[in-house]
């Protein structure tokens, strides 16, 4: 596919998404994913300053419950992913915007069983900078949350279990571990 790499040139009235290269439409797929988590971000700063911080969790996870069907959904339809092992959670996952954003690597047996290691997550690394220690509470208890919402999509017995949380000693640290089964 032969498709524009960018858009220096004139203004084009009739341009159209499709008209880009398909590397140029990876990079801004992963430029959306970017975006979307700091629209996230920002509306959680906003209600953390406007109000506190239990504000702003319990206003984030209200959002992200939403979220998180509504995504799943998306992508079940659209990739025809169909099933509720934890492999088929894993197929979806993968596609998720927010796991668009981090480096990780899956380890599987079987169908339902599977460790998720993370090792690079803007959200962690967003947190170490900013400095107030937010990343323990937020990877103990409101990550554990957010995968629960992605596993209920697909089935409510899946488990999700954190197996390496922050705080790191060292940024070469791994940044999570989740282990995802059933029974």
């Amino acid at each position: 596919m032969n498709g524009l790499r960018d858009y220096s040139g004139e203004f084009n009235p009739n341009i159209r998404i499709e008209d880009f290269s398909e590397d140029t439409l990876r990079k801004l797929a992963k430029l959306y994913s970017k975006l979307l988590m700091g629209v996230d971000g920002f509306w959680y700063l906003s209600v953390k300053e406007k109000m506190n911080d239990e504000m702003a969790i319990a206003c984030d996870l209200w959002a992200w419950d939403k979220y998180v069907r509504y995504e799943v959904n998306h992508l079940t339809r659209l990739l025809n992913i169909k099933g509720n092992e934890v492999i088929t959670l894993l197929k979806a996952f993968q596609f998720s915007a927010w796991l668009q954003n981090c480096e990780y690597a899956v380890e599987t047996k079987g169908d339902n069983f599977a460790v998720l290691t993370i090792t690079l997550c803007p959200t962690l690394s967003a947190l170490e900078r900013e400095g107030e220690g937010r990343e323990r509470k937020f990877c103990e208890s409101v990550a554990p949350l957010m995968f629960k919402m992605y596993a209920n999509c697909f089935n409510p017995d899946i488990e999700v279990k954190p197996l390496k949380l922050p705080p790191r000693k060292s940024k070469k640290e791994i940044c999570c571990q989740w282990e995802f089964r059933v029974g």
